[in-house]
């Protein structure tokens, strides 16, 4: 019989050690040996670690009144985390959980380097401007007039600086749009009180933050139901002498898809021209600046666009470099506001700093830079030309099961999305042809799927959150979330108001009420290849299976079970989706209330943001 009333397990076991009765001589004697832990020692006192290790729970919460053994707290750390999902296995993520020896070597060897601290590490900070250098480069950055008869390459005019992640990053690019806007707009004596900013409603989460925190209006802007990126026709609706800037995303992190930065440097031009009001880009390439810049050279989504003023980029991402680490390069050191640049003396020499951060780890910047050394533009390419491939063979072979249909376009002639477009003749089921990345859409290495129509109509009991769940049983993380909306947000409680734009393809937007609105989505890193690959498609077919099996055979007893209780109104096709959906939830009821309760409540949130893991 279950418990009627939650239990809280520390309480009880903490209560075990501090209540008398038939435990005391029990807890008096492990008490006491803890008590002579750092007296006696090991030598006297054997059992002494036992001892620790069942000292109850409040070390867990607070400070312990006595030090323990080095050994034994490592020992006690290290057995929490054997509970941890393994890294190499967790393809929700984008971050990077592959090291080297040698970049292990590295990260040992200056663990405790201060990033802030430059007058003490001079040659790490040089590192970091190498590597914002070298990014500049690739972004094709515009560099300085060269001096006639000077051999050596022209200095790049683009600034940049490391970070703890993206996310920091971002909101360096966006402070530096809201700051050039206030500037410009006072100069011409103009009100400064209500900028805004656009993204698409498949943006990542840091993008609102910026907004939310620097108090910037965040005008969202639907996707397009075709490939859920930013809906072109939906930007100049959305645009006006208050907007400081427009967030593009170079690798979305539901479908992994670029959103067309042209495209919208051309809509901007139409607008400049219309109304005269200048509005810059800022790239968010947290997971696709890397492998754009490597595997599609002659995509022009960087400072080859004239309006594309900074872009960020994750190390920690497809930079390959462990996590923590984030990269932002201004177009021109004059595009960088002076409000936003501190000099400080506090550690000794004179510098210059315009990060959020202080005090920071130094490491990854050497890491960064090693990688850059050791794989050079080649590496990296063989490195992407593995995922890429590796992602199209696991999104054809998806849907070659009858299971699934993919979200993602990763695998479709350039040009074709998963609702039509342009159909190329060549047959994309050969294998050496999935490795002419230009060929097809350019992305990033991520497969986006869910249920096939077929299959949801001959199994409508299975919620598609099973299949991750039971996933997990076999080690893999893969995540189960809604897709992001094509709908037009709703502002002040109410619909917007729509323009001719926004009616144009109406009909279109079907996104969001189809039958099914969640994806699961693989990334596909550098580890996950060969025999692990293989492992993966063999058990999401599994998975399938098991699911489909289990339901035909509740299916025949529930058909027993009406014949013999023919009026009985709780035998059915809900019974079998209840039964699997608590399931999915590690039968947790609450998690099941709690869905409800977000869908009952849905009408009254202005925004509603479903955020991939990154």
């Amino acid at each position: 019989m279950p418990p009627s009333q939650h239990i809280d397990a520390d309480s009880l076991e903490n209560s075990i050690f501090q209540n008398a009765g038939k435990y005391q001589p029990l807890i008096g004697k492990y008490l006491n040996a803890g008590k002579a832990f750092h007296r006696l020692r090991r030598q006297s006192q054997p059992d002494s670690k036992l001892v620790a290790r069942f000292s109850g729970v409040e070390n867990k919460y607070k400070l312990p009144e006595t030090s323990m053994d080095a050994s034994l707290a490592y020992q006690m750390v290290h057995s929490d985390l054997t509970l941890d999902g393994n890294t190499t296995l967790n393809l929700a993520s984008f971050v990077n959980v592959h090291v080297d020896d040698y970049a292990q070597k590295l990260i040992d060897e200056n663990l405790t380097k201060n990033l802030a601290d430059n007058d003490e590490y001079p040659v790490l900070i040089d590192m970091q401007d190498r590597c914002v250098s070298t990014l500049a480069d690739m972004w094709h950055a515009p560099v300085e007039d060269q001096a006639p008869g000077r051999t050596l390459s022209p200095k790049t005019r683009a600034i940049g600086t490391a970070c703890t992640g993206s996310s920091e990053a971002v909101m360096l690019g966006g402070l530096a749009m809201k700051k050039n806007w206030q500037a410009h707009r006072k100069a011409e004596g103009k009100d400064i009180s209500n900028p805004n900013i656009l993204m698409a409603s498949c943006c990542q989460v840091a993008l609102e933050k910026f907004a939310r925190y620097f108090d910037v209006e965040a005008r969202i802007v639907p996707v397009s139901s075709s490939d859920y990126l930013i809906d072109y026709n939906k930007i100049r609706s959305r645009l006006d002498e208050n907007t400081i800037g427009v967030f593009v995303i170079m690798g979305s992190t539901y479908t992994g898809g670029f959103e067309n930065v042209s495209l919208v440097n051309q809509i901007l031009d139409d607008y400049e021209e219309e109304t005269g009001n200048y509005v810059p880009i800022h790239v968010d390439g947290a997971s696709g600046g890397m492998i754009a810049a490597i595997m599609y050279p002659e995509l022009e989504w960087d400072f080859r666009v004239p309006r594309v003023m900074s872009i960020n980029t994750s190390g920690h991402k497809f930079g390959l470099v462990t996590a923590g680490l984030g990269w932002v390069v201004f177009r021109t050191k004059e595009w960088l506001p002076n409000a936003l640049k501190f000099q400080l003396q506090y550690l000794g020499g004179l510098e210059e700093s315009f990060s959020l951060n202080f005090s920071r780890p130094g490491f990854q910047v050497i890491h960064q830079y090693y990688n850059f050394l050791h794989l050079g533009r080649q590496g990296y390419n063989v490195i992407f030309d593995n995922c890429l491939t590796n992602a199209r063979i696991l999104s054809c072979f998806l849907e070659e099961t009858g299971y699934f249909k993919c979200i993602s376009n990763l695998h479709l002639p350039f040009g074709q999305t998963v609702h039509g477009g342009n159909v190329s003749p060549t047959p994309i089921n050969h294998h050496e042809y999935l490795s002419n990345h230009k060929d097809f859409n350019p992305a990033l290495p991520v497969v986006s799927f869910q249920l096939s129509e077929e299959f949801v109509r001959k199994y409508p009991e299975i919620p598609q959150i099973m299949i991750s769940q039971m996933l997990r049983s076999k080690k893999w993380i893969v995540p189960n979330y809604g897709l992001p909306s094509t709908k037009v947000p709703p502002k002040d409680g109410k619909e917007q108001e729509a323009t001719a734009d926004d009616d144009d393809d109406d009909d279109d937007d079907d996104g969001d009420d189809g039958k099914n609105n969640e994806i699961l989505r693989v990334v596909v890193k550098f580890d996950l290849e060969g025999e692990l690959l293989d492992k993966l498609m063999h058990d999401i077919v599994d998975v399938v299976e098991v699911l489909s099996e289990s339901v035909e055979m509740v299916r025949n007893n529930v058909k027993h079970m009406r014949e013999i209780k023919a009026d009985s109104a709780e035998i059915g096709s809900g019974m079998i989706y209840n039964m699997l959906i608590s399931l999915a939830n590690d039968a947790d009821r609450r998690l099941v209330k709690l869905r409800k309760r977000i869908a009952d409540e849905h009408e009254d949130h202005l925004h509603t943001s479903y955020r991939g893991t990154c």
